[in-house]
């Protein structure tokens, strides 16, 4: 009797932990949209002249959140020659079509940038940080994010979720080798905003 008690609590004990493994909730996982996602930026022009803002139309990528553990990652890829800066010539000059040039994208060298992160520093069940790293015009380097707003919500349509955030960031882009006007008194600073909707499946 004894050994058959002993027996169906061995049982009892497997099945308690097979219970609980799968009641950990994995990561989920959001891919961008991207008609809802594009990377914008304001930058220097002859040394506090004016102000440019542009933005890039093409961007995709994932997004993936474990929100009851508070970790989560995050993978952009950019076009780099869908720049926009509503002025199709300076669009030209600066992704190289129209005056091939080192010091600006050359995005037929370097046709995307990249970002990998991850979430860090949650509060109320939501990241206020991404620490990563920016890979633009073949160089890589550390470039951190702060997020100003994040909100999930189940998606309109078609079931699963879908989460919004609002972020930004600054970086010199003479680090990254694109210093074209450095000699003429331009500002090398970058200010990066990122407004992006990710969705997971249903």
């Amino acid at each position: 009797m004894r050994s058959s008690k002993n027996s169906m609590s061995a049982l009892l004990g497997v099945a308690f932990v097979a219970t609980g493994a799968t009641a950990v909730a994995a990561p989920t996982t959001y891919k961008i949209d991207p008609n809802h996602t594009f990377p914008s930026f304001e930058v220097d022009h002859m040394g506090g002249t004016s102000v440019w803002r542009g933005k890039f139309n093409t961007t995709s990528g994932t997004v993936t959140m474990d929100k009851a553990a508070g970790s989560g990652t995050v993978s952009v890829t950019i076009d780099a020659k869908s720049i926009d800066f509503g002025h199709d010539g300076l669009n030209k000059h600066v992704t190289g079509e129209e005056r091939p040039d080192p010091a600006m994208l050359d995005v037929a060298k370097f046709p995307t940038a990249t970002y990998e992160g991850r979430l860090t520093s949650w509060v109320n069940g939501a990241p206020t940080k991404v620490e990563g790293n920016l890979t633009l015009h073949g160089v890589t380097k550390p470039v951190n994010l702060e997020i100003r707003s994040v909100k999930c919500a189940p998606a309109r349509q078609g079931g699963g979720e879908t989460c919004g955030a609002d972020a930004l960031a600054e970086f010199n882009r003479a680090d990254f080798g694109v210093s074209f006007g450095q000699s003429f008194g331009f500002t090398m600073g970058v200010a990066l905003r990122i407004q992006i909707e990710a969705r997971s499946a249903p």
